[in-house]
């Protein structure tokens, strides 16, 4: 369902990459030069292995170098090429991490999709967001219980007045108790964000709540989610009008649209 709600962005960009990356007889090749090609940091070769607007999809200053050694120390540990029908998916480490770029059979040969990993890239950090969105949503339950232990009311704002101590966060000086809350539901740049999400605390009578939707629609996000004092995430597609028809919410209401989440392992 997500890959047919992928960004128009991401879609016009993959649809403009070049299809020149070297063909093999076996995926097991592929598969192999690209691991050779990262162990080397041979830039030339994922030029050829990929094509030439590799850096598009996978952008070097976007990789964490941490990740590379994660997945160069994980290929050492074991490695195998997944084949069904006429893709592949490389897999490595005793715990099947599957690399987000598949290799496709051609009339040539096989060769790496840029396509599908464009893809599969916007997939899994959407996914990624979605579930940082649902553990934020947690956090401001738990944080909403330890204001009411200090002041005896739940707090109606995220971020607190300056030098007051009426939201979730304030600033604290070395040595000083932390606040509920931290300061990542407030991101420097406004509009920015927390994980590809905007927060925004509704009225309830009997309690608190939240409601969290997607900055983008389609490429930080999909789903919107909304939480109480009972801390039960609820989720729904609320399309292309996420924001405005989240920001319309007077209070905490599901209704039969929205879904409980019962496990949080989309």
């Amino acid at each position: 369902m997500k890959n047919k709600l992928m960004g128009g962005a991401i879609l016009l960009m993959v649809s403009t990459l070049a299809t020149a990356a070297q063909h093999f007889a076996t995926p097991d090749q592929a598969t192999d030069a690209l691991a050779r090609a990262i162990s080397e940091h041979n830039e030339s070769a994922l030029t050829t292995l990929l094509g030439d607007n590799w850096r598009e999809v996978l952008p070097p200053e976007g990789v964490d170098p941490g990740a590379v050694d994660r997945f160069l120390r994980d290929w050492k540990v074991h490695h195998q090429t997944d084949i069904n029908g006429d893709v592949a998916h490389l897999v490595v480490g005793n715990n099947g991490w599957q690399l987000p770029m598949p290799v496709v059979k051609t009339a040539q040969g096989w060769q790496f999709d840029l396509q599908g990993a464009a893809q599969e890239i916007a997939t899994r950090e959407i996914g990624r967001n979605e579930l940082a969105a649902m553990e934020a949503l947690h956090a401001y339950v738990d944080a909403q219980q330890s204001y009411y232990a200090l002041f005896h009311r739940y707090a109606q704002k995220i971020v607190s007045t300056a030098g007051a101590k009426d939201g979730l966060y304030w600033p604290t000086a070395p040595g000083e108790a932390p606040s509920p809350l931290g300061p990542a539901f407030s991101p420097p740049e406004p509009g920015a964000g927390y994980h590809g999400y905007h927060f925004r605390i509704l009225p309830d009578k009997t309690g608190f709540a939240m409601i969290a939707w997607p900055v983008s629609y389609g490429q930080t996000g999909v789903m919107s989610f909304m939480i109480n004092q009972d801390d039960r995430v609820y989720q729904r597609n609320l399309g292309a009008s996420s924001a405005q028809t989240a920001q319309a919410y007077t209070g905490f209401a599901v209704d039969k649209n929205w879904q409980r989440v019962t496990s949080e392992e989309k």
